[in-house]
């Protein structure tokens, strides 16, 4: 192993805040790290890190040299990405993070084609529905809801974002048909919840135009789409969620759509996310394809849902 390949390791290291995270991550013995740590140390001659038996922390030659090594990073991957767009075809591996649901039921679908129109192009993708360090992680490509508070990376939407609020006709059977959002919040309800997130409230303007919000009766929270629409087909709840995870359950009468003349806020958009402006060819021909299959102007889970342009006024006001 050579000096550079030492300080990109000192970079993961630190990055990844444990000997142990970062060995883990290339899947080899803590003991290595440690080596090439001290082999890098000796070779530049200056201590960089001061370490205890739980933690470590760097030295003012060590904060110097990972300053270096971010540089070096960023070099080696722009040599990488500027030899890649000489290819007239896609190839090598593509690294890609999206949040489940829309992995599930929309990327699957644009990997499976681009992998038989490019099958020189490796694909790995990694289901989150956290925000992850894509440089850190040598991540592609990410997509997300909502812009991205690192304003060194690169945004671009592709989706807006509509709510819809359902119901399955048993639980109108069992409850009634709401007629206002005040009786609405009053029935027993399904959100989605996790350790950073809780929608539990529905935001939406009145007739005056106020913004106003109501908070949900909640009864059965989780952090997976799939199993709150399960929980929704039983019909012992309603449901307020994003339009995207809908796919054909109103279509097939399995749920109703309720108070659709109420006038909701649109959630944040949908965003593709990369590190470098300079995309590899594979990169920049997939983001193509998804854009293409989920539609520039409508959605294409908008398109699934029957009139969905004139339900909750459109949408017209972002959250």
């Amino acid at each position: 192993m050579d000096t550079t390949s030492r300080l990109l390791m000192l970079l993961e290291v630190v990055e990844q805040g444990s000997f142990t995270k970062a060995a883990d991550h290339r899947n080899i013995d803590r003991s290595v790290i440690s080596k090439q740590i001290n082999r890098l140390e000796d070779e530049l001659g200056v201590r960089l890190l001061n370490r205890t038996t739980r933690s470590f922390s760097l030295t003012a030659a060590g904060a110097e040299m990972l300053r270096k090594a971010k540089e070096l990073r960023d070099l080696l991957g722009e040599t990488v990405r500027l030899a890649e767009n000489y290819h007239k075809e896609a190839r090598g591996l593509l690294k890609i993070t999206a949040p489940n649901v829309i992995a599930k039921h929309y990327l699957i679908h644009v990997i499976n084609d681009f992998q038989k129109r490019f099958p020189q192009v490796e694909i790995e993708l990694q289901l989150s529905d956290s925000y992850i360090d894509l440089v850190a992680e040598g991540m592609d490509l990410a997509f997300r809801i909502g812009e991205p508070k690192d304003s060194s990376l690169i945004a671009r939407k592709i989706a807006r974002n509509r709510s819809v609020i359902v119901a399955s006709p048993e639980f109108i059977d069992t409850y009634g048909m709401p007629n206002s959002i005040e009786e609405l919040v009053k029935l027993p309800a399904s959100i989605f919840a996790s350790f950073a997130v809780k929608h539990d409230t529905i935001r939406y303007i009145d007739e005056q135009g106020n913004h106003n919000e109501q908070k949900i009766k909640s009864v059965f929270s989780v952090n997976d789409p799939d199993v709150l629409l399960k929980k929704t087909l039983s019909g012992a709840t309603f449901l307020f969620i994003p339009a995207f995870i809908i796919t054909n359950e109103i279509n097939d009468g399995l749920l109703v759509p309720l108070l659709p003349d109420l006038k909701l806020k649109n959630l944040n958009d949908i965003y593709a996310i990369y590190p470098h402006r300079d995309l590899p060819v594979r990169t920049r021909l997939f983001f193509d394809a998804v854009r293409d299959y989920l539609g520039k102007d409508v959605p294409i889970w908008e398109s699934n849902i029957p009139g969905f342009e004139h339900l909750y006024q459109g949408g017209a006001v972002k959250k």
